[in-house]
């Protein structure tokens, strides 16, 4: 676990943790919730990669924003969403963020600078280059946060995307979530590189690599490349090396990967890391971890509650909110 560059309070460090077990367990309970069929579609679990969007949120501010994937509950929590709101949302309830519309892949909320999850592989990349631009041409000093996984980072619209950014000077940072494997597709098997990041160097912009499951190192990194685009020197694209310690997605029950492989990376599980740090480093007592733990479980415990009573769309207004306000859609326009 790599020490902090930056002052951190004990409390601060503390919400770090709070903010991991708030995504473990939301992702433990969707999972649940898919097998009692409250989850249309499926879940992908951010299980083991939590270190990844906490530590780049931690270095965004309440006015940047984020663009996320198919694997995007933990992005959302991360970045600040209610859970209550995210929950009813995955269930499809009148009271979740996208009014039940978006479900688990597509989770929507621009007050919170969260412009939408995409479950098209790559699809929210050339997203974060617009809205990085819309950004300065409206003045504003704002940075984008770009999610995507090793899988996305063979598809023609990343390279497309990060090509335009580099032209632009775009505020965006790329975060490469290489978690080893596309569904069943080990990224040896996919790409020829040894690191994602090497292939920046193309784009004209720094590429790093950081441990995705150290948070204050994910932190730090994503810090100093926040600062960079803010400061208008354009992109950076971080390879967090991780590994989802899950099967692919609730609907997903063949894993192919190596148990041995499982193994070693349980051992490096970022949360059981971190509160290794806290108790040692950092001095903060078993008990209050326990506490942290539990207060994260009750968190989400009451957000499921939440979603369920929240009552279900009616069938007329599934074609609410399908197009934006048009003169076309008056009443008798079309007729």
């Amino acid at each position: 676990m790599a020490s902090p560059t930056t002052t951190t309070s004990v409390q601060q460090l503390e919400h770090l943790l709070l903010r991991m077990w708030q995504i473990r367990w939301f992702e433990l309970r969707a999972m649940e919730l898919f097998e009692e069929k409250l989850i249309r579609g499926s879940v992908h679990p951010y299980i083991g990669m939590e270190a990844i969007a906490v530590g780049a949120c931690a270095a965004l501010r309440e006015d940047d924003y984020i663009t996320s994937t198919h694997r995007g509950h933990g992005h959302c929590v991360a970045k600040g969403l209610e859970l209550k709101l995210m929950m009813a949302e995955i269930i499809g309830r009148e009271d979740g963020y996208c009014r039940g519309r978006g479900g688990s892949m597509h989770i929507t909320a621009m007050d919170r600078g969260m412009l939408g999850a995409d479950a098209i592989v790559a699809g929210s990349s050339a997203i974060a280059v617009g809205a990085g631009h819309g950004l300065r041409l409206q003045g504003r000093d704002s940075v984008v946060v770009c999610f995507f996984g090793d899988g996305a980072s063979n598809q023609g619209i990343l390279h497309e995307a990060c090509n335009l950014a580099a032209v632009l000077a775009a505020p965006v940072v790329y975060v490469c979530e290489n978690n080893e494997w596309a569904i069943s597709t080990p990224v040896t098997a996919s790409t020829s590189v040894s690191n994602i990041a090497d292939r920046a160097a193309g784009y004209g912009f720094p590429g790093v690599i950081v441990d995705g499951n150290d948070v204050l190192a994910m932190r730090d990194v994503a810090a100093e490349a926040v600062a960079r685009a803010r400061a208008g020197e354009g992109p950076t694209l971080i390879e967090a090396k991780s590994y989802r310690i899950t099967p692919h997605s609730a609907a997903t029950k063949t894993d192919l990967r190596p148990p041995e492989e499982l193994d070693a990376w349980r051992a490096r599980d970022p949360i059981l890391r971190f509160s290794r740090y806290l108790t040692g480093e950092a001095g903060v007592e078993p008990a209050r971890l326990e506490e942290i733990e539990e207060q994260a479980r009750r968190d989400v415990e009451e957000a499921v509650e939440f979603a369920k009573a929240s009552p279900r769309p009616e069938p007329e207004a599934a074609l609410e909110d399908v197009y934006a306000p048009a003169d076309w859609l008056t009443p008798g326009r079309l007729a």
